[in-house]
């Protein structure tokens, strides 16, 4: 065979294999992305899961996933995981027929948010690399990022006591209505609270017992003004943000003593731009996990002012609750409307939000890190676990 002809069965069989895989490169892929837990606290680890099948008897040579990221989903750096610029997250892949990889990347969430990934984009080549074959797909993972738990002696309350007086008070009045068990006669006890059958049973007399009202509820309310002057941008982020991991530490505890709570604030959450925020105090399991997730899903901006905000709290003509206030600032106004709370009922506490010297230590580890500076180089030989399995 000459050299001419041997030149041009080659090139024909070149184009032949790009025009297959033009046609069939991408066809029959699937790809899905995943976390392994719905939600996690900020500084907390998750786990980012892929799964990518090639479903068709063609091999594919190489092929790369493209999606974009945010920057506070730091990934521990991996030799088939490339990161450009801390967003732009690429995996590459080689499959078999009828192969499929499942990868892992550990995440570490850096602060408190709602991650979503809905579109990326895969690439493939053919096995010269005379052609590139894009595709974007849609994919649907979300994770929930709650905000940092701190103590509850780092919070500024009102009185060192103000969290146990509202729990004793929790426990001071029997509720009539509700019931919890039965238990020995008691001198003074009304023969209205007798249980006949359990006494019958027993051979002396048993009394229902009664549990204690739920009287106290507690309402938090977070202000991301930061003056009553503030025009529409909140320009301190990390101090309502602390805020934030207040609220989350202060439901948490208020939920385990049994005390209803509930939270508001003039932000807005993700889903619900320019509506604010206003969360009924209810006690349970429930009522903390709803909590945790419109916490992770506020935006940090405001939807209202305050002074709206609480004019409109004060037409709800609410029962009485203990509101507790958290703020950067009080003004004339806002404590015109705090009397109004008390003639109304409430009683009404203050945690006053200010500047922390940490605040000017994390700005400065920042510039650290932009000039240069690794925080997270121990994770970066951290290995990748996979596995490649047959269809």
């Amino acid at each position: 065979m000459s050299l001419s002809w041997f030149i041009f069965i080659t090139t024909l069989l070149i184009i032949i294999q790009a025009l297959i895989y033009k046609k069939w490169g991408l066809s029959q892929i699937t790809y899905t992305r995943t976390f392994n837990t719905p939600a996690v606290f900020e500084g907390e680890e998750a786990e980012m899961v892929e799964r990518i099948q090639n479903k068709k008897i063609l091999p594919i040579p190489w092929l790369r996933v493209e999606s974009k990221m945010n920057p506070n989903l730091k990934f521990y750096q991996q030799s088939d995981l490339a990161i450009k610029h801390d967003e732009f997250h690429k995996s590459f892949f080689s499959l078999m027929p009828f192969t499929g990889i499942t990868r892992r990347h550990r995440i570490l969430c850096l602060k408190r948010g709602c991650y979503r990934l809905s579109t990326a984009a895969m690439t493939c080549g053919d096995a010269f690399g005379v052609q590139e074959f894009y595709k974007d797909f849609h994919v649907d993972a979300e994770l929930l990022v709650y905000p940092r738990l701190v103590s509850l002696q780092d919070i500024p309350f009102p009185s060192h006591s103000w969290m146990g007086d509202i729990t004793v008070r929790r426990w001071i009045l029997e509720d009539p209505f509700i019931r919890s068990g039965v238990r020995e006669y008691q001198y003074g006890d009304p023969l209205n609270r007798i249980n006949w059958k359990a006494s019958a049973r027993t051979g002396e007399f048993k009394v229902f017992n009664m549990d204690h009202t739920a009287d106290p509820r507690i309402m938090i309310m977070l202000n991301v003004d930061l003056s009553e002057t503030m025009w529409d941008a909140v320009t301190d982020q990390e101090l309502i943000e602390r805020g934030i991991s207040y609220s989350a530490t202060i439901v948490q505890n208020a939920i385990e003593n049994g005390i209803p709570v509930g939270f508001g604030s003039n932000a807005y959450q993700i889903d619900n731009k320019g509506q604010p925020i206003r969360i009924e105090p209810q006690p349970g399991r429930e009522q903390l996990t709803y909590i945790f997730e419109v916490l992770a899903k506020m935006v940090v901006a405001r939807s209202c002012t305050f002074f709206t905000f609480l004019e409109e709290e004060l037409d709800r003509d609410a029962s009485p609750m203990d509101i507790l206030l958290l703020t950067p600032f009080v003004g004339d106004r806002m404590k015109d409307q705090i009397n109004k709370l008390k003639m109304k009922g409430h009683s009404v506490d203050i945690i006053l939000l200010e500047p922390q010297e940490e605040e000017l230590k994390e700005e400065s580890e920042a510039l650290r890190e932009d000039a240069g500076y690794d925080e997270y180089a121990a994770y970066k030989d951290s290995p990748i676990e996979r596995g490649v399995e047959t269809i």
